[in-house]
């Protein structure tokens, strides 16, 4: 394969999702309210979208039970999760039928906020649109909770990789 390769020239799949893979990302879950009921899954496509409004961008799989909800609703959660969450974060990768069932959550208005998320953001639905296999969901914040915590990042397929401070390098 050469450098100049891209996707559109048949880059195959899997060389593209390995490359990734190597990207370091938080991990969130995303609530929303589905039936009355609440709805979450686990995303690593995550990331700030503006400041000027303070807006987040999700981006959903396709094949996610969730998606319906997400696409319908007015209001979102967004939980960025703490290195003491990997359960939580499989939890919510997951395909279980009830994925709150051992979680601590509130309903914050309409949206199910997680208890021991060290982020969240409350977020009303500004724009949705469809790319290739996923749904993208930007979300204009309307109410942050911020507490310290060791982030749970996503490397190379694995949510267990944790970012230690020791050797960081601040900008």
């Amino acid at each position: 394969m050469t450098a100049t390769e891209d996707v559109a020239a048949g880059l195959p799949v899997a060389t593209f999702t390995d490359a990734m893979s190597r990207l370091v990302s938080g991990l969130a879950v995303v609530t929303t309210r589905a039936s009355g009921r609440p709805c979450g899954l686990l995303v690593s496509s995550i990331c700030s979208y503006s400041v000027h409004p303070p807006s987040v961008l999700v981006v959903v799989d396709h094949a996610s039970r969730c998606l319906e909800p997400l696409t319908h609703c007015a209001e979102f959660g967004v939980h960025v999760l703490g290195s003491a969450q990997e359960r939580t974060a499989r939890t919510f990768a997951s395909r279980g039928a009830d994925k709150f069932a051992d979680v601590a959550w509130e309903w914050d208005g309409p949206v199910p906020r997680l208890c021991a998320a060290p982020i969240y953001l409350r977020c009303t639905a500004t724009a949705v649109f469809d790319h290739g296999d996923h749904t993208v969901l930007i979300g204009e914040v309307s109410r942050t909770l911020v507490e310290d915590a060791e982030p749970l990042v996503f490397y190379r397929r694995l949510f267990d990789w944790r970012l230690r401070g020791s050797g960081a390098c601040r900008l």
